[in-house]
């Protein structure tokens, strides 16, 4: 290789001497000439606005004694000067100079690919445009094939105004920072002024002519082949540096349209409708429009100051963790945000702290119902791409979503969808659906070669913004169709109400390609066709769910609400004393220290006392005065309804204590052994209803840890050795019994809607019911229940959590379909039932019988005589 000259370059051509000469007498060769004039004024003019960035930091290295020619995206004026100024501060050979010969004709040493009346350019780098590559760079070519001797170096260089905007930037900079269209000079002026102490220019290494020309191939497609990869380049640079093109709308559209499976949906819904294929294709071309997202950056840091605003009047805080574990890891991954979703305010939270925080907000799949006028309109401009509902009788619909999702995969965008499918009404995690986590490992599987991140987030709050809707739906009133003015009447309460603090956690991320290494061992790595239905797909997807829906809860964050809710909805009135409260408030928090979840799992670091306060502050708690002390009482009824909403939110973390505190409400004293085996029975379908992370093995090893610590605690003590030790509580109404009983309390509820399902199962007998009519049956026993006795908290009835619960025998073959699909069963049932006996009284479990329903039996007619 030829050695590379160490010395910086004046701000002509270098001399073939290392010093410089005095100028050559008029007979003697043109040494080279200064800047024209135009560019030194020009460049005085421009000099007080700019503040280049060079990378490398040595870019002379990357070029040797060869004559040099630059190469730049776009031709301009601002373009050539921030070259000229970037070559004289880098060492570099200038480009407003010729080369030796002048083998271009412009008595420059810089060429450049596309115009600005060229069109815009495509993503795989080419020009919309008839006009693809410059002539500059054919004449270039041309004269190394009439010169043998010459050998010109192409350096690639890629020059960015305002890269990226940051928090600071404002709105004005953000409108006219670099992005993806070749603007005209007015704008590129505005650009410099703006952001032009904040413009990069990146050399890359250098192309060689000769070995372009040397290739042999014909002129024209020697240019062509050329430029491609030089368009190509050029779109990588500016992918890495700025992000994807995210204004492409229409681009994309056409992208979705012109793809082999929807066009077979476009055929097969003409022929299917009976009509003209245009007008199939017109539906199609609906379908993605009200489908796409279109991000407007303006718009974006337009929301970011709005939202600023508005998080400052109504939240106490925003805080977040584990975002750095996310920078770590994301790099050279495309990033699916799959966060839990319990407000619509999710939505907006995540994305203002990615854009907070310098990370390219992503496309979020919203629900139709969101597209509202106005809203829909900013959402869009946001990063909303938008869904129905249901998909089903619609194969057209599906075709144009799926390949849409599909090609913000390919094209390296970050996405972010809800897989739980809609807001959780109760606070718990709702069973994942499968839907677009299929879709994206279809599409990575359709093209992988950018590997996809799967990055659970959980996201926290002390009120919900939608509280008071919830409780009318959990009151059976049906959910309200979203609408404009309804948004707009409820803005001014919303600005006038606290909600505390918010807390956005980033649980542990998930690559795609580990969980096919696991789940498909089968998988080569090589792409998978759209019509290929892998045998392992579906069991992929539905461990990546769980997957998810499990590193979500791991990363659940403890707030004072969800403590203060643990304790006081334990008690029949839901009041406590002062000191009760503030011993039980403790007893959580070393329960969370002592046994920690996991190493993502926060936990406010406020006293008892401090979070007692923080509960009145904002109006979930009210204090009565009497003089043996003063009573913490919850608000009101329907406050104590929102409240059991904030217990779910962190119920997972505290099963393990909770199942042991249980199984003592009935029994002063029970083995060690004893309470493990039944644990390990009883998981699975804990498991499944809690998504948590444990084996049966690792649950009971929990459970004996969890023993330890209530020892030590005083609630309960081993009083023999005999079978891995007999464990005891107390005896009477001591203060150490009342706390037991108040951490098991949030668990109990769980295994009364088991019994509710075995009792319903076995007073019917097997064969008799199916699957949805016991569904039925237990919501009826349930709210029965509910209503006679003690009001539950709404869960208590949902038909989701029955349905998890069968959906769970059925796996285990505890029940099983005959060919009529009715459930049976058999002994194995009855020894469920004898370890009811453990954990629920007497009278509860005669309770339960009482109300279990009977289906109704067909009657039969009498026979003729």
């Amino acid at each position: 290789m030829p050695e590379q000259n160490p010395l910086p370059f004046p701000d002509s051509p270098a001399p073939a001497e290392p010093t410089p000469q005095p100028p050559a007498p008029e007979h003697r060769p043109p040494r080279p000439v200064r800047r024209p004039l135009w560019a030194r004024l020009l460049g005085r003019m421009a000099d007080p606005w700019l503040s280049l960035r060079i990378e490398p930091e040595l870019p002379a290295e990357l070029v040797d004694g060869r004559p040099v020619c630059y190469v730049l995206e776009n031709y301009g004026l601002s373009n050539a000067l921030i070259l000229d100024r970037a070559c004289r501060e880098a060492g570099l050979p200038p480009p407003l100079a010729p080369l030796p010969g002048d083998p271009a004709g412009r008595k420059r040493a810089y060429v450049a690919l596309s115009r600005r009346n060229v069109g815009p350019l495509l993503p795989d780098g080419s020009s919309a445009s008839p006009k693809s590559h410059s002539g500059s760079l054919a004449k270039l070519l041309q004269a190394h094939r009439a010169d043998p001797a010459l050998d010109v170096q192409l350096v690639p260089v890629s020059i960015f105004v305002g890269r990226a905007p940051d928090r600071q930037s404002g709105w004005f900079s953000v409108l006219f920072s670099e992005n993806w269209v070749i603007v005209g000079r007015f704008r590129r002026l505005l650009a410099i002024l703006l952001n032009g102490r904040h413009t990069i220019v990146r050399f890359s290494a250098p192309v060689s002519l000769r070995e372009s020309v040397d290739e042999g191939l014909e002129p024209e497609r020697t240019v062509r082949k050329l430029s491609r990869v030089l368009r190509t380049h050029f779109h990588r640079i500016r992918e890495a540096v700025i992000g994807p093109d995210l204004s492409t709308r229409r681009l994309l559209v056409d992208q979705v349209l012109a793809a082999e499976p929807v066009r077979e949906a476009i055929a097969d819904e003409a022929r299917r409708s009976k009509s003209r294929p245009e007008d199939a294709w017109k539906k199609a071309q609906a379908y993605a429009w009200e489908v796409a997202a279109d991000y407007s950056n303006p718009v974006v840091r337009s929301a970011s100051f709005l939202l600023t605003h508005v998080w400052n009047r109504i939240y106490a805080g925003v805080l977040v963790h584990h975002l750095d574990k996310l920078k770590e890891a994301a790099p050279g991954h495309e990033v699916v945000y799959v966060p839990s979703h319990r407000s619509h305010m999710d939505y907006l939270l995540l994305s203002y702290l990615l854009y907070e925080r310098g990370i390219v907000p992503p496309h979020i799949a919203a629900g139709i119902n969101l597209n509202l006028p106005v809203i829909g309109t900013i959402l869009r401009k946001g990063g909303a791409f938008f869904l129905r509902r249901s998909f089903r009788g619609n194969p057209l619909y599906s075709a144009v979503f799926s390949e849409y999702v599909a090609q913000l995969v390919s094209g390296g965008y970050s996405m972010e969808y809800f897989i739980e499918g809609g807001r959780s009404r109760t606070g718990r995690l709702l069973p994942p659906k499968g839907g677009m986590i299929a879709m994206t490992v279809r599409a990575f599987l359709r093209q992988p070669k950018k590997p996809v991140l799967f990055q659970p987030v959980y996201i926290g709050y002390e009120k919900v913004m939608e509280a008071r809707s919830y409780l009318d739906e959990l009151g059976g009133r049906p959910k309200e169709k979203e609408s404009i003015w309804a948004l707009l009447w409820g803005i001014p309460k919303v600005l006038r109400s606290n909600f505390g603090q918010v807390v956005v956690n980033f649980g542990e991320p998930i690559a795609l390609t580990a969980m096919l290494a696991e789940h498909a061992p089968g998988w080569d790595g090589k792409p998978v066709s759209e019509d290929e239905k892998p045998a392992w797909l579906s069991d992929t997807v539905d461990a990546l769910a769980l997957r998810i829906n499990t590193n979500i809860n791991r990363a659940a964050d403890v707030n004072p609400i969800n403590l203060l809710a643990l304790a006081l909805l334990s008690t029949p009135k839901h009041a406590m004393g002062e000191a009760d409260l503030v011993a039980q408030i403790e007893l959580c928090k070393h329960l969370l220290a002592d046994l920690p979840y996991s190493d993502r799992v926060t936990v406010t670091p406020h006293t008892p006392e401090r979070i007692i306060a923080h509960g009145l502050e904002i109006g979930v708690l009210q204090r009565i005065s009497h003089p043996l002390g003063d009573v913490l009482d919850v608000v009101d009824e329907d406050t104590a309804v929102l409240m059991s909403y904030y217990r779910n939110n962190v119920l997972h973390l505290f099963t393990t204590s909770s199942w042991i505190a249980c199984c003592f409400q009935n029994n002063r004293r029970m083995a060690r052994n004893r309470l493990q085996s039944l644990g390990r029975s009883l998981y699975p379908f804990l498991q499944a209803e809690l998504f948590l992370p444990w084996s049966e093995d690792e649950f009971a090893e929990r459970i004996d840890r969890t023993v330890e610590v209530f020892i030590r605690e005083g609630l309960l003590e081993q009083v023999s050795e005999d079978d891995g030790g007999i464990l005891a509580r107390n005896a009477g109404q001591t203060d150490e019994v009342f706390r037991l009983r108040a951490i098991g309390h949030s668990l109990q509820q769980a295994f009364e809607r088991y019994y509710i399902a075995i009792s319903v199962l076995a007073k019917n007998g097997p064969g008799t019911l199916g699957a949805a009519e016991l569904e039925s049956l237990c919501q009826q026993a349930a709210q029965r229940l509910s209503l006679l006795y003690a009001p539950a908290a709404p869960e208590f009835f949902d038909r989701t959590l029955f349905r998890g619960f069968i959906q769970k025998l059925r796996e285990l073959r505890l029940v099983w379909p005959d060919e009529n699909s009715k459930l049976l069963f058999d002994e194995r049932l009855d020894a469920w039932a004898r370890d009811a006996k453990v954990i629920l009284g007497r009278e509860l479990r005669h309770t339960i019988e009482r109300v279990s329903p009977e289906a109704a039996k067909p009657e039969v007619e009498p026979p003729l005589e």
